[in-house]
């Protein structure tokens, strides 16, 4: 049982507590208040002139799958030997014993989405993991949150390669669509079935890992940075009425009235560095800011290792410079992450039956000179400055 008293708790999940403390048991937030009465036997930190807030949320990272400092033998993100890989799951790939998880807990992030990168036009599933843990079977929060796909250069760059499709925007969208008419059809064939085991297709392994696809039960995590790839990612889903969710969006802010109407979320970035291909010339942080005010809901992304992990608060604080609310911008990497993946009822927030994840600061984390005094997972300290 842990006690932190009084801090400044940023919840965000509704008022600050100017001097606020919060109770932990058994991995879980059991009080928030102004002030609680310490129980017999709890560990006690003061955090007087310090802010707490929830753990951070990365959306749309690639942890674990490209090692730090190692080069080839480190790189697990892409399968580049065939464009349709639904059936491959990030957690088979993730090496929670890289060095970039323990920076990321320090950095005040205690839990992400990762998965497969883009070069595939179905590249397989993403999971949501803490960032805190030696075996990722203890780490993984949601075993498949999403289907990665991937729309734009990546695709045609890799296979172009290879002389083989899809060489062209017209051959991404074609091969999406035909994968998920295919899966269709294997989902026909096992209802006519009607649990007649004789009957059913024959066993198809990519086919299976589409069908929480077709039953909306998890979205497209659509890589699309230009605007005309972000309007084909929109199509695709309307066509076959399927959920989606905008990864990327670098152009966002060129047609943001029109995603505003779609009513889709955006997970936006990698916005800090090199304009490294021809998609993203327009690429800003303006972006947050301007999606944001239109109505969009937005997560920053760090895209994890184009930007480590432990940057995701200097990447909201460069959307609040560039003219973001400070307060979405904090939603930006805590909530609204959390509602991105399904998994506002655990984390994202402070409040009571939540998962204890809850970082202490010594300031603001939008100040550049602030810097972590505490993270606490599921409950347990995990660093301690």
């Amino acid at each position: 049982m842990i006690l932190i008293q009084d801090a400044k708790v940023y919840t965000m999940a509704g008022k600050v507590l100017e001097k606020g403390s919060v109770l932990v048991q058994d991995g879980k937030i059991k009080e928030i208040g102004e002030t609680i009465t310490a129980p017999e036997g709890v560990e006690v930190i003061d955090a007087t002139g310090k802010m707490v807030f929830p753990g951070m949320i990365d959306a749309h990272s690639h942890l674990g799958l490209w090692e730090d400092a190692i080069g080839f033998e480190g790189a697990d993100g892409n399968e580049m030997t065939d464009p349709v890989t639904p059936h491959l799951r990030s957690i088979d790939g993730i090496n929670p014993m890289d060095v970039t998880f323990k920076e990321a807990y320090e950095g005040g992030i205690t839990a992400t989405a990762s998965g497969p990168g883009s070069a595939n036009v179905i590249g397989g599933q993403f999971a949501v993991i803490k960032t805190y843990g030696k075996r990722i079977d203890d780490m993984i929060m949601v075993e498949n949150v999403a289907m990665k796909c991937a729309f734009g250069e990546n695709p045609k760059r890799v296979y172009n390669e290879k002389k083989r499709m899809p060489m062209t925007r017209m051959g991404t969208a074609a091969l999406l669509r035909e994968t998920i008419l295919q899966a269709k059809r294997y989902q026909d064939r096992i209802a006519a079935a009607d649990g007649d085991l004789a009957k059913f297709p024959p066993y198809d392994m990519k086919m299976e890992a589409m069908l929480p696809v077709l039953e909306k039960k998890i979205p497209l995590k659509a890589h699309a940075h230009r605007a005309d790839d972000i309007f084909t990612a929109i199509r695709l889903a309307k066509e076959f009425d399927l959920k989606i969710t905008l990864e990327h969006c670098t152009e966002g802010h060129l047609i943001a009235d029109e995603l505003a109407q779609e009513g889709i979320p955006v997970v936006v970035g990698p916005s800090f560095g090199h304009r490294s291909k021809y998609e993203l010339k327009n690429k800003t942080f303006d972006t947050p800011g301007v999606l944001n005010k239109a109505g969009v809901k937005v997560a920053i992304m760090t895209d994890h290792p184009v930007i480590p992990l432990e940057s995701l608060p200097m990447c909201a604080a460069m959307a609040v410079k560039a003219g973001m609310d400070e307060d979405e911008a904090l939603k930006s990497i805590t909530i609204y992450p959390a509602e991105i993946l399904g998994i506002e009822d655990r984390i994202g927030s402070l409040e009571v039956g939540k998962d204890a994840d809850i970082v202490i600061w010594d300031n603001h984390p939008f100040d550049l000179q602030a810097s972590v005094s505490c993270t606490i997972i599921d409950g347990k300290i995990v660093y301690r400055k």
